[in-house]
């Protein structure tokens, strides 16, 4: 059921992985027209960065993960946020049949999928999803910028040497948000019967601190694979004398939403 999220690394995960900005949950508004009786399901939602957010535009959300570690700590950030129209439920991808049973004669409006489809069987998934919705409604599959250790700037390569040399590994995937990988979800969401399948992208620079890229790094190390707790300060050490001296950790975040529709 998990891929490795748990403990430690969820925990990251919640202080350090980076949210969506405003106009991202206005485009999904708009393209889904979203309305306070409608339904949406944050599909992998992770610890909470698109469920939590968009309780406020809709009736209700279903943050669904297979991970209890980010469940909890989706709860807690809802919690904390005074949330208390989002249902959080323990289950995968493979599980929407049954989530589609459960729901009886109520519709989804918005099926959001943020930077998890590729732990997913992304066909299979649109086909069981594609009944759900009600007219107008669809899915969303969002990507929120370029794995940090892939990007086009010379810490970020600095970083991905560092990382393929002490987990002696090449780290080429790209997490679902290359181009290459944009197309094929674009063709399976036509396949499954989804129409006016498009791309909204928003872009826009951060500057990152050095405790934020370690965050960002934890949070994306299998928990079986992360270092452990005494160990830390020097994998961490070890990643600044790897950089280049002196030198600002400026990310350059491109925000790809694939949207597309049932009529």
């Amino acid at each position: 059921m998990t891929v490795g999220f748990s403990g430690d690394v969820a925990e990251y995960y919640a202080k350090f992985r980076r949210g969506y900005p405003p106009q991202a949950l206005d485009a999904l508004q708009t393209a889904f027209a979203l309305n306070t009786d409608d339904i949406v399901l944050d599909l992998g939602c992770g610890t909470g960065q698109l469920a939590v957010p968009l309780a406020s535009r809709v009736r209700s959300v279903i943050g669904m993960d297979p991970e209890p570690d980010m469940l909890r700590l989706a709860r807690e950030a809802a919690v904390r946020q005074d949330v208390q129209n989002a249902t959080w439920i323990l289950g995968a991808d493979t599980d929407v049949p049954a989530l589609g049973e459960l729901m009886g004669q109520r519709s989804l409006a918005m099926a959001v999928i943020g930077q998890a489809l590729h732990w997913m069987q992304h066909e299979t998934l649109f086909r069981a999803l594609s009944p759900l919705f009600r007219s107008g409604g669809g899915v969303a599959v969002l990507s929120n910028g370029t794995p940090l250790w892939l990007q086009d700037s010379d810490w970020s390569r600095s970083l991905r040497g560092f990382l393929e040399h002490h987990f002696d590994t090449k780290l080429e995937a790209s997490c679902g948000t290359a181009a290459r990988d944009r197309l094929r979800y674009a063709q399976a969401l036509e396949s499954a019967g989804f129409e006016g399948v498009r791309e909204v992208v928003i872009e826009y620079s951060d500057e990152l601190s050095f405790d934020q890229l370690i965050g960002g790094i934890y949070s994306a190390v299998p928990a079986d694979e992360l270092p452990g707790a005494d160990d830390r300060p020097a994998f961490a050490e070890g990643i600044r004398q790897s950089l280049p001296p002196d030198q600002q950790f400026i990310e350059d975040v491109r925000v790809s939403m694939l949207v597309a529709q049932i009529r």
